[in-house]
């Protein structure tokens, strides 16, 4: 006889303990302990994001509230710091059907409504569309606002910011520290450099910048942060290719970057460090201090390429005469207080006139460039530097062998000596047969003369070669 009562409420006991351990745990920022990030060059962030949670035992609903609009649901990791073997995910959901009046709408087309009126009675009506909107109000339709809309409930399915929504089994009730990691799109960083040259463009001031442009939905607050620099490839989804940022960077002194990278090789890549700690705001660029060096040696170089497109074209008379390019080369050597791995990014030049005045005079782009090796980059072209180049002869000596004798002159506008070197592209097996000046087979196809050029003056380089195919 009292078996079933007992029984009964066991049931019910049973029932409410599933009621409690299903209603949804919200865990959000103001839980978060810690939270690291780390940005590839592609568009691409790594967020590892440690909270306080309090999980009972059993199977429960958690919300895992406040995290990258622009996640990849597919990469999200969870595991328990404090018992790893106790905390298992059985379903993973991704809530971004975010909380937007339009939205809210959308929700009521065909429900019941209320529209009050400034004397504080209301109208039941039906949302027939969000166009307008219309209602049906007592069988009669109604064309926009009739009255301030209220709406009786939020509708499940709408959060108010993206959530994972994890189903979890959890052995032990006990208060736990998760992290949760995934990567995101909408976050990008990119290098910038500003280089001060000196009044004999021999030495120069380096500064190195990062800029981060934060648009994955999420704030960063007090985050540690990591840079990748090099190319990591990954399988494309033009979907979600995002737009990038290039903004302009400033230029402080050596003693100003107070705050450092520490850098370290990681696989074939290189790993950038902040020392200390940032917070990255959503749809903020941010501005961080990579390097700064000063008086690193440069060399300036002039160059003509006199016929870059002569033998991709038919033979005769060059298309046309280009100008003498300016280029800025240096070593990237402890011995020119540099020797650190610079990630690819935009170099911008200034040099200071007359006046003292500070101007741009050129900017490029750099790839990524470990210790020791080179820097080339290429300002532009002379003002007062002039190449043209000539053809002074030719001759068909058999079905494939040929002569051919070229002038190249050069005039100096400058109250200076300057050298400027000559880059001449030969095809096929060929022989220099004569030559005004002495030069250099740099390749296979390829001629190199190093000319000076008096102020105020000229000089005129001649070449003949027997050419072969």
């Amino acid at each position: 006889m009292h078996t079933r009562p007992i029984t009964l409420m066991l049931l019910v006991l049973l029932a409410s303990t599933e009621v409690l351990a299903a209603t949804p745990q919200s865990v959000s920022r103001e839980d978060q302990r810690d939270v690291m990030v780390t940005i590839y060059n592609g568009n691409l962030g790594l967020v590892k994001d440690i909270r306080d949670v309090r999980v009972p035992a059993g199977t429960t609903e958690v919300q895992f509230m406040e995290v990258a609009a622009q996640i990849d649901p597919t990469t999200v990791h969870l595991k328990s710091l404090t018992d790893p073997a106790g905390l298992r995910i059985l379903e993973q959901n991704y809530e971004y059907d975010l909380l937007t009046s339009a939205k809210l709408l959308e929700k009521y087309v065909g429900k019941t409504v209320r529209l009050y009126q400034t004397d504080g009675t209301y109208h039941e009506a039906r949302l027939l569309s969000t166009n307008g909107p219309i209602f049906e109000i007592n069988g009669a339709i109604h064309m926009g606002q009739y009255g301030r809309l209220v709406l009786p409930s939020l509708p499940e399915n709408l959060v108010a910011q993206p959530t994972l929504v994890w189903l979890l089994r959890n052995q032990t009730p006990r208060p736990q520290r998760v992290e949760a990691s995934y990567l995101t799109g909408g976050i990008t960083w990119k290098a910038d450099y500003v280089m001060v040259l000196n009044a004999a463009d021999t030495l120069s001031d380096l500064t190195g910048w990062v800029t981060i442009d934060n648009k994955s939905g999420a704030i960063y607050k007090d985050a540690g942060l990591k840079l990748v620099a090099g190319d990591v490839n990954r399988a494309r989804d033009p979907r979600r290719e995002a737009r990038l940022m290039d903004l302009a960077a400033k230029a402080p002194s050596a003693a100003e970057a107070s705050r450092d990278f520490q850098s370290e090789g990681f696989f074939e890549y290189h790993l950038y460090t902040l020392d200390g700690r940032t917070t990255l705001k959503d749809n903020q660029t941010k501005q961080l201090s990579l390097m700064a060096a000063s008086e690193v040696p440069i060399v300036k170089q002039l160059i003509y390429y006199g016929a870059q497109d002569y033998y991709r074209n038919a033979y005769g008379v060059p298309i046309s005469n280009p100008k003498v390019a300016v280029y800025l080369e240096l070593k990237n050597s402890k011995e020119n207080r540099l020797g650190v791995p610079l990630p690819k990014g935009k170099i911008r030049v200034y040099k200071a006139d007359q006046s003292g005045s500070q101007q741009f005079i050129g900017e490029d782009w750099i790839d990524h460039t470990p210790k020791d090796e080179r820097v080339k980059v290429k300002m532009g072209e002379a003002f007062d530097l002039v190449g043209s180049r000539t053809q002074k002869d030719w001759r068909k000596l058999a079905a494939n062998l040929y002569e051919v004798e070229w002038e190249i002159a050069l005039r100096n506008h400058k109250p200076a000596d300057q050298t400027v070197t000559v880059v001449e592209p030969v095809p096929g097996d060929w022989q220099v047969l004569a030559s005004s000046h002495p030069y250099e087979k740099v390749e296979a196809h390829t001629l190199r003369y190093t000319i000076p050029v008096p102020k105020d003056g000229a000089s005129k380089l001649t070449y003949r070669v027997r050419i072969r195919y």
